[in-house]
């Protein structure tokens, strides 16, 4: 295991009914806010309303960031930077899923910076303050709600990237089950990928003697196994609802479930590159990119993939030799993902190999990505093609 420090100052309210009390909450930290939030979901559920009745009552003067798009574009975080100096706003409340939540970060960085918000996703600069934010989550998925990252599109130059810090941990996030019940079958579907990538991108590490990381990562990946299909059955199944969202946020909250672990991360950075020219769900990215690249790197560590194999699926061992084990683990992955309505391939998005080479340039434009297999540009490349 190696040595680590972690602290996680972001207040979680977790529970049914806990929106109801977004106004007091917020009133607490201030009373000039910027509200943003994402297209008119918030507004059909009525959670629009009522968080906007909230912060009247709690006299807190509001201006409105709405219409933040999926893969939240760095367009919007202009915006929001511009409306908060403009009107003097000292706090962002962010009311919506992880691209809401990512720009209100982005939008809360850029504000006390004199240059180009876009430095901070280029390392060309980082993030030295920030405004403070608070989020009411709507979808069980990314996780950003309890860490300091944030992933923005810049749509005209065809990039999606990462960056972060502890500066841009929500002081809060309300975390109440019951807005998840009207979100999209595919897009609970997305979300569970996504928290199951996250923990992906952590368990299948080269640290040695980490028992209890593993088993942490391990439940997770169970816990979304066994409630992903009952929320898709049943939208309002109150149990699975809570226990995908918690599951989403106990998956990336800053690397607790595998402090003292090396973690990955290649398979982000590749969907980053698809999703940041094609605009594809996040989620459906993920499901086709890791499969593939399970194949592509298991021999590295196959008795961690064996591992997963049993204790995560519960296929027996008997028989079997451990690359047997391993393949039949990444084809249970495949077939869990196929089953729940998720794509396997990029062909299903109508994406050919004509962009392979630029992204898979991208992809390694700072170096070589992951650290389970050091991956360059050929080998980005090869999963890249795996995938079509």
């Amino acid at each position: 295991m190696l040595p680590f420090t972690f602290h996680n100052p972001t207040r979680i309210i977790f529970g049914e009914g806990k929106a109801s009390e977004t106004g007091s909450i917020t009133a607490t930290y201030s009373k000039n806010v910027l509200l943003v939030y994402g297209g008119n979901s918030i507004k059909r559920s009525g959670l629009y309303e009522s968080v906007v009745n909230q912060l009247q009552q709690a006299n807190i003067r509001y201006v409105e960031l709405g219409g933040v798009e999926p893969n939240p574009r760095l367009t919007s975080v202009y915006e929001g930077i511009r409306l908060v100096r403009e009107h003097k706003l000292d706090f962002i409340l962010a009311v919506g899923g992880g691209s809401v939540i990512d720009a209100a970060k982005a939008i809360a960085a850029g504000v006390p910076y004199e240059g180009d918000v876009w430095d901070f996703f280029t390392n060309k600069a980082h993030i030295q303050a920030a405004v403070p934010l608070g989020a009411v989550l709507t979808l069980a998925a990314t996780g950003t709600e309890m860490n300091g990252s944030m992933v923005i599109s810049h749509w005209e130059q065809k990039l999606k990237r990462g960056s972060g810090s502890p500066l841009v941990y929500p002081r809060f996030s309300i975390l109440d089950p019951t807005l998840t019940y009207t979100v999209p079958a595919n897009q609970t579907v997305y979300g569970s990928v996504d928290i199951m990538s996250h923990v992906f991108e952590q368990y299948f590490s080269l640290t040695p003697d980490t028992p209890l990381q593993e088993r942490f990562c391990e439940s997770i990946l169970q816990t979304v196994i066994e409630n992903v299909e009952l929320a898709l059955d049943n939208p309002e199944h109150a149990a699975a609802r809570a226990n995908l969202m918690w599951c989403g946020t106990m998956a990336l909250n800053g690397g607790q479930i595998s402090l003292g672990m090396q973690n990955d991360w290649a398979s982000h950075g590749i969907e980053h590159e698809i999703s940041a020219i094609y605009d594809i769900p996040h989620g459906a990215g993920l499901s086709i990119v890791f499969p593939n690249w399970m194949k592509y790197v298991y021999k590295e560590r196959p008795d961690r993939f064996a591992q997963y194999a049993t204790r995560v699926w519960g296929i027996s061992p008997e028989g079997k030799t451990t690359d047997e084990l391993a393949l039949a683990g990444i084809e249970a992955t495949r077939q869990f993902f196929t089953r729940i309505g998720a794509e396997a391939t990029l062909s299903e998005f109508n994406i050919d190999d004509s962009q392979l080479e630029r992204m898979a340039e991208e992809a390694v434009r700072y170096g070589p990505i992951g650290s389970f297999k050091r991956l360059h540009k050929e080998d980005v490349l090869a999963i890249l093609q795996m995938c079509l």
